[in-house]
């Protein structure tokens, strides 16, 4: 497949990025922009909960789904909270909604919270999509995400999610692998997103193979498979258009 194939493929699956601390309304304007822009959509934009309403504006009610982020990005909000933001960010126009696992708690063996955390989001969310981030690059281990993973599917978790790209350590390829082979053995559809991190072609092309390899070559869709990313989406224009394969500049 040649390089502008695997971006083409990629852009489609991009769930386009700003979560950073000086996002604005007008960095919103122009995050839509682009998402809807040449030469293809991207899958979702994923943005702060205070921008949904105006992102839903913007968009209306065309292919490019809105994400938000509830009990972002350390994890440690108590469920009332992130349960009345969640609700918010529904009424308001989200598509789906990205939850940080409490996964503080979580390596410390107490596990009722994440789990009353995950299931509670999951009722609010009805038929709208669930993201659950472990922050992977946090645990000590493969089997610790490997936990981590059944615990969020067995709550509901419509996805999972590697990590919110506020760490120093973020996606990688053998916690994806835990991920993906937790979710071949699970008997129904369940999504994965790796995010932070992401930031060439040569980095997306890995996980899509990885994909191919666990799944099936057919199985990473918009519905199935996500990136979070910012700054990828203009490395992956620029390969389209026939440039070469650069890397992104940017923490996330």
């Amino acid at each position: 497949m040649s390089e502008a194939s695997v971006a083409a493929r990629a852009l489609a699956l991009l769930d386009l990025t700003d979560l950073t601390e000086d996002a604005s309304e007008a960095g919103l304007s122009s995050l839509c922009t682009r998402a809807v822009a040449a030469p293809s959509p991207v899958a979702a934009i994923c943005i702060w909960p205070r921008f949904v309403r105006q992102a839903r504006a913007l968009l209306g009610d065309g292919p490019v789904r809105i994400a938000t982020v509830v009990n972002f990005p350390e994890g440690g909000t108590a469920i009332a909270p992130v349960l009345r933001e969640t609700e918010q960010a529904l009424t308001e126009g989200a598509d789906e909604i990205d939850l940080v696992l409490p996964w503080q708690a979580f390596l410390a063996g107490y596990l009722e919270s994440p789990r009353a955390m995950v299931r509670l989001v999951k009722l609010r969310c009805g038929d709208k999509r669930l993201k659950v981030i472990l922050e992977t690059g946090e645990y000590p281990d493969l089997a610790q995400v490997q936990a981590a993973a059944e615990l969020a599917i067995a709550e509901g978790a419509d996805f999972i999610k590697t990590s919110t790209g506020k760490t120093v350590h973020s996606a990688s390829i053998p916690a994806a692998r835990t991920m993906l082979q937790v979710i071949g053995a699970t008997k129904r559809p369940v999504g994965l997103k790796p995010s932070g991190g992401i930031r060439s072609l040569s980095d997306a092309a890995s996980y899509l193979a990885l994909a191919d390899a666990i799944m099936g070559p057919d199985w990473a869709t918009p519905e199935t498979f996500r990136f979070g990313a910012s700054g990828l989406h203009q490395v992956l224009v620029d390969v389209i258009a026939g440039g070469a394969a650069g890397q992104a500049n940017g923490p996330y």
